[in-house]
């Protein structure tokens, strides 16, 4: 079994609800949200106006979640500044630089330069989170991307704050889909190479296709495998999904193991499309919290504390003696 120093578990104290949960939003997008604010131009999307969408994402939203996901280059600095975040949300700021290298070999992430693990913790944030592309069924890639999470996560260690990874499959084929059973495959095993280093959670891929399986209790054993494979608590990511297939992830994974949701896109898409600031601010203040507000119920619900996941319970996170201290 796994023990947590006192550092992550209050760092993941901060970033979950009362019960143990994670209701997190993800506002950590950039090229994807020049393409979202202007599909036909992304290249003339400002500076000033992806930092506006996403301090109107986080002052609407941050009052309904456990804690919100934010760039260092938008959106983290620029919303505590701008006193956007709510005070009772915990913060997770990503370390990754946008996209990936495109090896022969296959897609490497990269630390964002000039930005590392101290300053996420000096900043004053809850948690570090990253995001890698991954396939363990391309070893050579695999054990380069598997070496930049150890890394971090040894400062992650050192600096005693919670580290979550997300890894996202690719197509081996550019632009030709994986088949559904592979995915699946991939995501599961994944998640078992993943958790196997000193992480703290898992963003996971939901590991089934609603759009063609349409037997629940097939989609239930694929994610109690997945929760199987993990030897961390994990959250299901939306990948941009629409709303209600999101939701429907959630509950199934939430009733297979899983300790909640981080998801972005599912969520608020249809805002940065909208280029008047007063029908956005309505549609956010709405819609949007309704959302929220709907996936925080099936959490509430369905979803297993983080702490269940290491064996631990809410009142015994640790063992504690009286001079600690001296040697943390």
């Amino acid at each position: 079994m796994r023990t947590l120093s006192i550092g992550k578990i209050r760092g993941l104290q901060q970033i979950t609800t009362g019960k143990g949960t994670f209701v997190i939003a993800a506002i950590d997008h950039r090229g994807s949200i020049r393409s979202m604010i202007s599909p036909d131009e992304p290249e003339n999307v400002t500076y000033d106006q992806i930092v506006e969408r996403k301090q109107e994402l986080c002052s609407t939203l941050s009052p309904y979640v456990s804690a919100i996901l934010l760039d260092p280059e938008f959106s983290a600095a620029q919303c505590i500044a701008g006193g956007k975040i709510s005070g009772r949300a915990g913060l997770l700021v990503s370390i990754e630089a946008t996209g990936y290298e495109n090896s022969p070999r296959g897609r490497i992430t990269h630390v964002l330069d000039r930005w590392s693990v101290d300053k996420i913790k000096k900043m004053g944030a809850s948690a570090v989170k990253i995001l890698l592309y991954y396939r363990p069924d391309m070893p050579n890639v695999a054990a380069k991307q598997l070496d930049t999470i150890r890394e971090i996560a040894m400062d992650c260690i050192k600096q005693d704050i919670p580290f979550l990874v997300e890894p996202v499959t690719y197509p081996s084929t550019p632009g030709v889909a994986e088949p559904a059973e592979l995915r699946s495959r991939l995501v599961i095993e994944t998640a078992r190479q993943l958790t196997k280093l000193p992480i703290d959670v898992l963003k996971a891929e939901f590991p089934g296709d609603l759009a063609h399986e349409h037997d629940e209790n097939k989609l239930i054993g694929l994610c109690r495998e997945l929760d199987a494979a993990s030897q961390v608590p994990w959250v299901v990511l939306s990948a941009g999904v629409d709303f209600e297939t999101f939701a429907r992830q959630v509950e199934i994974a939430c009733k297979s193991g899983a300790s909640g949701f981080l998801g972005g896109r599912a969520i608020w898409q249809e805002s940065m499309t909208m280029s008047n600031q007063e029908e956005r601010l309505h549609f956010l203040s709405t819609t949007v919290v309704e959302r929220i507000k709907k996936l925080a119920d099936i959490v509430n619900t369905y979803a297993v504390p983080w702490y269940a996941k290491y064996g631990l319970k809410a009142d015994g996170l640790a063992a504690i003696t009286m001079d600690w201290y001296k040697g943390y």
